[in-house]
């Protein structure tokens, strides 16, 4: 007997997700619960199993291809039985349609190479000057959408271009960096430290990972300021009691930020071993949802790639955002005598609606004496 599987959530708010891979081809028996396609969604990539043990009669999409939550992924059944979309239950029990008739693809079978897009699609095309062959569509199936023809007519350049769909997890970032601008009124002020003392407390330690040090300098902070441990909700201020505090790892994939849960309770090595382990995770896209959410509070050490000074996003759920740049030698003031010294430049944002500007400078204050205590 054949079933269909649809895309679950398998996130929070998921709406689609880009088939990485098949683990089996159609045709090929799997078991049950065993790996069935990998899969990329705006959190991780995840492996999905199979749903039933049989044969696998049908692949929901290709490599590549971006499929909506509760569209068909696969169907599996005997071996030597026949399946086709039309065999689908037709009652109560059918899986949700996506999609509607007018969103079908105007492509006509048996003309290869013509470009995906609807008639109304065609038609701004034309009015904008827009050239559908030259454009890589984005919409199911590489289907050219409006925004596309919009998006290429905004960007019109005389010379070479190459256009990348983005990824899954670029998207994610994009959205979110836009989302947190749009929604909180940032507020950014900036201080140095001397560097030595924590440099110092680091060699003492053995070398734990810097962000393991910094991190356990200023999570006892927060239960101190609560402000700069909040979010709003509505008309409502929720003051976290738990303190996780989000460290931001830069990888092949983009910027992500992973989750030391209960991060003041914690020791430096204890710290250390966390902090390497999401962050090694991060790298090779292995985090778990668990571990890419729910941060009360972030820091961005951007001194590891080489940032001083910046304007750090407020993510969306919080109230501020910490970043460490590198710290250089320079020439610097000490007891009336210009000397050579390494100060860690910060720059600390927070949400307006929350913080106002005299609890961002005592909090930055804080902030400095946590760091450059001996």
């Amino acid at each position: 007997m054949a079933h269909e599987f649809h895309l679950p959530d398998i996130g929070e708010g998921l709406t689609e997700a880009t088939i990485i891979s098949w683990y089996v081809d159609v045709g090929e028996e799997i078991g049950l619960d065993e790996p069935m396609v990998e899969v990329e969604t705006d959190k991780a990539v995840v492996d999905i199993p199979s749903p039933h043990a049989g044969v696998l009669l049908h692949q929901g999409g290709e490599a590549g291809e971006t499929i909506a939550v509760e569209s068909l992924l696969a169907v599996v059944g005997d071996a030597g039985e026949d399946w086709e979309p039309e065999a689908a239950p037709a009652s109560g029990d059918a899986a949700p349609i996506v999609g509607t008739l007018d969103e079908a693809p105007s492509v006509v079978a048996g003309q290869p190479g013509q470009v995906q897009a609807l008639p109304k699609v065609r038609a701004l095309a034309a009015e904008l000057g827009v050239g559908l062959a030259a454009l890589v569509g984005t919409g199911v199936g590489g289907r050219i959408t409006e925004e596309d023809v919009r998006l290429a007519s905004a960007t019109a350049d005389v010379g070479p271009v190459e256009r990348v769909p983005m990824s899954a997890t670029r998207r994610a970032i994009a959205d979110n960096m836009a989302r947190s601008w749009r929604e909180i009124p940032h507020v950014t002020t900036y201080g140095e430290v001397d560097a030595g003392p924590l440099l110092a407390r680091r060699d003492a330690l053995g070398k734990p990972a810097l962000d393991a040090v910094i991190v356990a300098s200023i999570a006892p902070l927060l239960a101190e300021h609560p402000s700069f441990n909040a979010a709003v909700a509505g008309t409502d201020i929720v003051y976290k009691k738990h303190y996780d505090v989000g460290i931001a790892v830069d990888t092949p994939h983009g910027l992500m930020v992973a989750v030391v849960k209960d991060a003041a309770a914690k020791t430096v090595d204890e710290l250390d071993s966390e902090v390497r382990r999401l962050a090694a995770a991060a790298k090779e896209q292995k985090l778990t949802l668990d571990e890419l959410r729910g941060q009360t509070f972030t820091i961005s050490n951007i001194g590891a790639v080489g940032g001083k000074f910046g304007t750090p996003l407020v993510p969306h759920g919080t109230s501020a955002i910490l970043s460490v740049g590198r710290a250089d030698e320079k020439p610097i003031i000490r007891d009336n005598e210009i000397v050579v010294g390494r100060e860690f430049p910060l720059s600390l944002s927070y949400d307006h609606r929350i913080v106002d500007g005299s609890a961002g400078r005592e909090f930055m204050a804080a902030v400095i004496a946590a760091l450059g205590a001996e």
